[in-house]
Parts: C-alpha cells; sequence; structure tokens
C-alpha cells in the first residue's frame, strides 16, 4: 500500500449553531459537537482507507470554549496515525468571530476509526506519512495514545509499553 499524508484525509465542516442546538445556556450542546466531530472524522477516514469505516472509540473529547447560539463552527479533521486497520483522526474546532471573521480554536478531540470489509472484519489500511511540525508531534504523540489505551485496557504489558516508558525515563 503507498503511505498517504494527512493533508489527503482532511476534512472541513461549517455550519451554524441553531436555536434548536442549544442548551438553557444559549450554548452548542456538547452531544451536537460531539455528532460533528464524528461524521467529519469518519469522511477523513474514509478518506484515507478508502473502505467503511465505524467508529471504534472516542479518546478524547477537550470542550475548552462554549459556542454560543448563532456561532459559525468548523469543525476540521484528519488523520494522524494509521496502524494496521485502524486510524487515529484529530479533530480541532473553530469559532468565527460574527465581526472580524477571526477564527479562534474552541475544542478539540481524538476519535479512533477501524477500515472494514464488507462483512465488518477489520482490512488494512495505508501508513501515515506526516509533513508539518504538527503532524510529526501529532503522529508521535498517537503510539503513545495507543499505547496507553492498551495498557489501560489489558491489552498490553505495561513492560512492553517503550513509547510510554520513554516519557518516564
Amino acid at each position: 500500500m503507498i503511505p498517504k499524508h494527512p493533508s489527503e484525509s482532511l476534512t472541513t465542516l461549517t455550519d451554524l449553531v441553531l436555536p434548536s442546538e442549544t442548551n438553557p445556556l444559549n450554548n452548542l450542546f456538547g452531544g451536537e459537537l460531539l455528532a460533528r466531530m464524528d461524521r467529519a472524522a469518519s469522511i477523513a477516514a474514509r478518506r484515507h482507507s478508502r473502505r467503511i469505516v465505524v467508529t471504534a472509540s472516542v479518546n478524547n473529547v477537550a470542550f475548552n470554549r462554549a459556542i454560543p447560539l448563532g456561532s459559525v463552527v468548523t469543525v476540521e479533521a484528519k488523520v494522524s496515525r494509521a496502524f494496521k486497520s485502524s486510524m487515529e483522526i484529530y479533530i480541532d474546532i473553530w469559532v468565527e468571530d460574527r465581526e472580524s471573521g477571526n477564527k479562534t480554536k474552541a475544542n478539540e478531540a481524538i476519535y479512533t476509526f477501524v477500515a472494514v470489509d464488507d462483512t465488518g472484519r477489520p482490512v488494512e489500511v495505508p501508513q501515515i506519512v506526516p509533513e508539518t511540525e504538527l503532524e510529526k508531534q501529532r503522529f508521535d504523540a498517537a503510539l503513545r495514545r495507543k499505547q496507553l489505551s492498551l495498557v489501560l485496557a489489558g491489552k498490553m504489558n505495561p513492560h512492553d509499553a517503550t513509547e510510554l516508558k520513554a516519557l518516564f525515563l
């Protein structure tokens, strides 16, 4: 398989926050944002793998800023690292200032997707070759996150988590 660059999976979804999508404080429901992120991440994973993809996990979500009613929200997702059949998708959420048009990062998340065949069995995906400094940082950190997840799930011996151990030695 020919390796791909993260930019090839870049997916950008832009939409307004409508009244039916807000809580009593007139901010976007967290669940609505999660759904938007899942859709963008799904498209990014499909662009990378060119296969059917399924959400395997929501690894991290940081709701750092409330997103008010009427905001223009942009969800940017791209594959940060590919393993055998799984892909880590890093998602950045931006809110556009109504008057200046400046975008401010409001939230971020990390999802994991698995590519599957028509019967739902995992299939191999192309590897990732990061290009930018940020892509390289996210690529390197993805292995540490995967090892931590495997250790916590009891699927990896902590002594075998070499990337994690390197953080503490």
